[in-house]
Formats: structure tokens, C-alpha cells, sequence
């Protein structure tokens, strides 16, 4: 018997997580193992790419959100039905946790980077408050929002796939990354905390991105969204 449009889409976000997540974290692993040889640019352009190519292989699926401030975000906007929010959630949550293992897995042989990056869970660094960490992630999760509206959502967005959304979460990285880890996103911060069994601040990461895609959504359906659009939700 065939699947239900649902049934795929909930399993299109938790593959695409999946991927996301293990491609993510695990460079942040890698570059620990080769004492820095990828950097920061290199662990912005792997999330980057591998969110590029989830968009673009899911995006027809399930809308390709890979993240629940997205999921909510984009409900928010009416662009989402909202009784589909927790199996979304549900989804995203398990491809993010399969994915902290399999990377646990793959680096099993180089316990110290393992254990120096928490199998790449973010990370508040010392001296940013409380405050401050939640800040950086909800503003940059308005970022990632925008460009999720701008380039995938509205009906007049360009046709460029998943390329305007994985470049933003590249930037992002690029600024926050130093700060918080740039997650963006509770299922990438999830999946390798409960590998990692490692919660630390992991409030930022939950209250952050949520506000962050609220904000966003409001932003667009109210200030953004075309005429038509806001008629039709």
C-alpha cells in the first residue's frame, strides 16, 4: 500500500535531517581530528552544502524545514498546517538523534575529538551571558527564516532550490559560530547532545530558535508576505 503525502513528508524531514545533522556535526568533529584543518569556513560551507542539497532533494516532499523553529515559523506564517507542527517535530527530532550516533559511529576510532567537541554539540563560549546566547541564536534564526520565506515559501521566489537557505546558515556560522555554535535549529543542537549525553545551556538552543522563527513568521505574514498571500491564509 502506498504512503500518505504525510507519511512521506514526515519521513522526507527526518532523512533530510538525518543528513544535515550527520554532515554538520561531523565536521566540526573532523576539524578537531586534523588539529583545525578545516576551520571555521569549512565547517560553515559543509552545513551550508549539506542543507543546500537536503532542500533540494526533500523541498518537493515535505517543504524541506529540517529544523522545528522552520517547522513553526513557517506555521506561523500560514504557510504550514499547524496539526502537522509535532509530527514534524517528532521527525526532525529522530533523524537529529540517529544522526549524533552515526556519528559517535564514524568517530569511534578518535575518541579525544570526540570528546573535545561533544560529537559537535553547540556551545555557549565563556564570557557570552545567557542573554546574549539566546539573542545571537534568535536573530540569527530570523536570518535563516527569511531566506527559507524569500527564496522557498513565497510565490514569487526565485527558483534556486535550497542555494539561498544553506548560504545563509553558512553565514550565520560565520558570525555565530565563535559565539554559540550558530544551531540555529533545537533537532542540530539535539542530536548529538543526546549522543554526546551533553545538555549544557540547552535552553539557548531551545528557546532561541523557536522565539527566532515566531518572529520571523509574524514578520513575513504581516509586514512581508504579498497582498494575495496574506488574503489567502
Amino acid at each position: 500500500m502506498a504512503l500518505s503525502d504525510h507519511a512521506r513528508a514526515v519521513l522526507a524531514e527526518a532523512a533530510g535531517t538525518f543528513l544535515f545533522v550527520s554532515i554538520g556535526a561531523g565536521a566540526i568533529v573532523a576539524d578537531k581530528m586534523t588539529s583545525g584543518g578545516i576551520g571555521i569556513l569549512g565547517v560553515a560551507v559543509a552545513h551550508g552544502l549539506a542543507l543546500s542539497v537536503a532542500v533540494s532533494m526533500f523541498g518537493a516532499i515535505s517543504g524541506g524545514h529540517f529544523n522545528p523553529a522552520v517547522t513553526l515559523g513557517v506555521a506561523v506564517a500560514g504557510h504550514h498546517p499547524r496539526g502537522r507542527i509535532l509530527s514534524y517535530w517528532a521527525a526532525q527530532a529522530v533523524g537529529a538523534i540517529v544522526a549524533g550516533l552515526f556519528v559517535r559511529l564514524a568517530f569511534d576510532s578518535v575518541p579525544a575529538a570526540v570528546d573535545a567537541t561533544r560529537l559537535g554539540t553547540p556551545l555557549v563560549t565563556n564570557g557570552v551571558t545567557v542573554t546574549t546566547a539566546i539573542v545571537v541564536e534568535l536573530v540569527l534564526t530570523v536570518f535563516l527564516l527569511w531566506a527559507v520565506f524569500g527564496t522557498a515559501v513565497s510565490p514569487n521566489a526565485p527558483r534556486i532550490a535550497g542555494f539561498g537557505i544553506g548560504l545563509t546558515v553558512a553565514a550565520d556560522i560565520l558570525i555565530g559560530g565563535p559565539l554559540t555554535g550558530a544551531a540555529m535549529n533545537p533537532a542540530r543542537w539535539l542530536g548529538p547532545a543526546v549522543a554526546a549525553g551533553f545538555f549544557d545551556s540547552w535552553y539557548v538552543y531551545i528557546v532561541g530558535p523557536l522565539v527566532g522563527g515566531a518572529l520571523a513568521g509574524l514578520t513575513y505574514r504581516f509586514i512581508f508576505a504579498s497582498a494575495q498571500e496574506r488574503a489567502a491564509v
